[in-house]
Parts: C-alpha cells; sequence; structure tokens
C-alpha cells in the first residue's frame, strides 16, 4: 500500500487545482500544435530541395526568371553534348471560374514530360489520350480531389498572362489524373500542350509573351552536370538572351528565398513558443511545489526519502506535458489535410511528417522533465523538519 502512495499522490496532486491543470495542458496543446505546424512548413520548403534529381537542370534567362526564353533553344540545347532530352516549362498562371480557384499550370512538353519526370505515373485515363488530344490536360490525383474532376471532364480556364482575344476561356479535356512519387513535383498542378499555347499565340487567337518560360534539361547517364551547365551557359553566351543553367535544387531553393528567409523566422517563432511554454509549466510546478510541501514532510516522515519525493513531483510535470504536448501533436496530424487545402497552391506539399510528429513527442518529454527538475530536486531535499516547518 505505502509502494502505491505516491503514484495515487500524482494524480491527486493533478486534480488538485483542476482548472489550473485544464489550462496548462491547453496552453501545451495550442503550442505543441504550433510548434509542429511551423516545423512542418520549414520542412514543406525544403522537400522540393532535398528531392530534387542530380541530371535535371533548369535553363532559365541570366536577366530574371519572367524574361522569356526564344523557343528555338530548344533544338540548341538539345544539340549540347551530354544532353539526354529537354521538356519546356511555361507559367500559364489562369484561374477556375474564380480568382480564388487559382492553381500551378504549366504548357510542357508533353512527349518528354514522362520521360524527364520518371516519377510521375498515370492513375486514371492515359498518356497516350494526352499525347493524342492537343487541347487535353494532365491534373494531379489533389487537384482532381478537390475540384471532384474525373477523366473526360472540360476545365475552363481564364487566362490572365494569356487571355483569349475574344474574351472566353481555355478550355482543357481532362486525359489523364498523375500521381507524383517525389516532392519535385506536387500532385496540385495541371499540365497542358505547349504546342498549344505556342499555336493560339501565333495564330492571333490569344495575346501574351511569346517563347519558353524555362527549359529542364536531363542529363546524360555518366554525364558531368557542370561541364554541361557550362556548355548550355557558353552556347547563348552573346544572345540574343544569355541564360542561366543551374540544378534543379538551385531553382527549387531560388523559390525559398524569393519569399525571404522563411525558415529562419518559422524556426524562431518555434523556440520563442517552446521557451515560453516552458516558463509557463515552469511557474506551474512551481506553485504545485510550494503547494505540496506538507505533503512532501509527511511523506518523509512515513519513511519515504527524498527520491519518492522528487518523482512525485517530476511524474505531474511529466504527466501534464505529455498529456498537452501529446494532443498538439495529435491535432497538428489531423488537421494536417485541412492546412493543406487551406494553404493551397502555396504549399501543395505540407504534410505533418513522422519524424515531425515523434520530435513534438520528444519535445513534450523533454518539457516535461527540464520544467519538472529544479522544483522538485528542492523539495525532495528538504529534511522533513523543515518541509513540516515551512508550511507553516
Amino acid at each position: 500500500m505505502a509502494g502505491a502512495l505516491p503514484l495515487r499522490l500524482v494524480f491527486k496532486n493533478l486534480f488538485r487545482h483542476p482548472v489550473r491543470s485544464a489550462l496548462t495542458a491547453a496552453s501545451l496543446t495550442v503550442a505543441f500544435f504550433l510548434l509542429c505546424t511551423l516545423q512542418s512548413l520549414v520542412v514543406t520548403l525544403d522537400a522540393g530541395v532535398e528531392d530534387a534529381k542530380s541530371d535535371r537542370l533548369v535553363v532559365q534567362s541570366a536577366v530574371s526568371l519572367y524574361v522569356i526564353l526564344p523557343e528555338s533553344y530548344d533544338a540548341k540545347i538539345r544539340s549540347v553534348e551530354g544532353v539526354e532530352g529537354t521538356c519546356r516549362w511555361t507559367w500559364f498562371g489562369g484561374y477556375y471560374q474564380n480568382p480564388s480557384n487559382f492553381f500551378a499550370q504549366f504548357a510542357t512538353s508533353e512527349q518528354t514530360l514522362f520521360s524527364i519526370y520518371p516519377e510521375l505515373s498515370i492513375v486514371e485515363g492515359s498518356a497516350e489520350r494526352f499525347m493524342s488530344d492537343r487541347s487535353s490536360c494532365l491534373v494531379g490525383e489533389e487537384l482532381a480531389a478537390v475540384y471532384r474532376w474525373k477523366v473526360g471532364d472540360t476545365v475552363p480556364l481564364i487566362g490572365t498572362i494569356f487571355p483569349r482575344t475574344d474574351g472566353s476561356t481555355w478550355n482543357f479535356r481532362i486525359a489523364g489524373i498523375y500521381r507524383s512519387s517525389a516532392a519535385s513535383v506536387d500532385n496540385r498542378t495541371m499540365f497542358f500542350h505547349h504546342e498549344y499555347l505556342s499555336k493560339s499565340l501565333e495564330d492571333g487567337a490569344a495575346n501574351g509573351p511569346d517563347g519558353v518560360g524555362v527549359y529542364v534539361v536531363k542529363v546524360k547517364d555518366g554525364a558531368d552536370v557542370q561541364s554541361v551547365m557550362s556548355r548550355i551557359d557558353g552556347l547563348f553566351a552573346k544572345g540574343p538572351q544569355r541564360v542561366q543553367t543551374t540544378t534543379e535544387a538551385e531553382f527549387q531553393a531560388q523559390f525559398v528565398s524569393m519569399v525571404g528567409n522563411i525558415p529562419f523566422f518559422v524556426s524562431s517563432i518555434g523556440m520563442a513558443v517552446f521557451f515560453a511554454i516552458l516558463l509557463a509549466v515552469l511557474n506551474t510546478m512551481l506553485m504545485a511545489a510550494r503547494e505540496q510541501t506538507h505533503d512532501a514532510g509527511i511523506l518523509k516522515a512515513l519513511g519515504f526519502g527524498g527520491r519518492t519525493v522528487f518523482l512525485v513531483l517530476m511524474l505531474q510535470s511529466l504527466a501534464l506535458s505529455v498529456v498537452g504536448g501529446g494532443l498538439g501533436v495529435l491535432a497538428a496530424v489531423g488537421s494536417s489535410a485541412g492546412i493543406r487545402h487551406a494553404l493551397g497552391s502555396m504549399f501543395p506539399l505540407y504534410e505533418v511528417t513522422t519524424e515531425t510528429t515523434v520530435a513534438g513527442l520528444i519535445g513534450a518529454v523533454v518539457l516535461g522533465l527540464v520544467a519538472g527538475l529544479v522544483p522538485a530536486l528542492r523539495l525532495g531535499r528538504l529534511s522533513c523538519v523543515a518541509a513540516l516547518r515551512l508550511e507553516k
């Protein structure tokens, strides 16, 4: 019976002030929900860079990413030694029905898209259907789920960068729904024929810049990537448009830097949240230690040592932190799909990973240990007489 007494005291003391315990646990839940969400944003930003292929290069204008390259560059890049193939990517920038329904759309080279991006696979429809129909498109499975699209549906887009001259919509028939197995390409994008866009501009059916946004280049096996990059840059050194060739990882990193040092700011906010909640839990445990001084004196009078008193208070701190922090981690995991949907095209790869979940749970345990350590040590070191006297 005496051996079970400390454990019973843990739960009794936690519910001695139920409102205070509940508020502390709720604060921990909110804090760890924010920590996991913020960390997931950082992981999302890094995912595209980490999953970038080492044999893929991106050729863009040396002036700016927003400067269009001539279509004649395609054949010239393919003629460079070490280049296996190229794929055109031009940002379309339209929207579906109203401006709030915005997602990424790219005009691309349908013949080389799958060979240069082997991580793409068709889960509904067929690649052949996409190849044969110039006005067709491919959509990611997550994008199709958002708008409840299926193969054969027509997607009308209102062009902003490339408006149609008669004011009508661009109509694309869904030939297939794809799934990407890597973060380098998300599942919320639409691809359509670059030839369809080029022909519309040439015939005067649409307005907009004529050319290609970027060329994605696949390097042959065994070829030196740096040499291929130098050859491509040197080929257009004298114009008409100078180019800058980078690895896919460097190109992905440019987008992260374009929106500022988000990982640094997000990490800083996360650390601030962690220390703020640490101080809150520490304050709670200091108050609990002061209130339980008489209990500690009685325990020691009954023959329990300082180690038992120490463990009683430490278990209270751990219980609060693990329950509150665990609920916050579970809330972050459970809401990941909703947050990804709310973020839309800004963070289409948002996900609370297993690593983030484990780190959050470990963080809750560490916080409980740190917050309870000083109060538990002080209480455990008090002698029986001192503890009873301090209560008076």
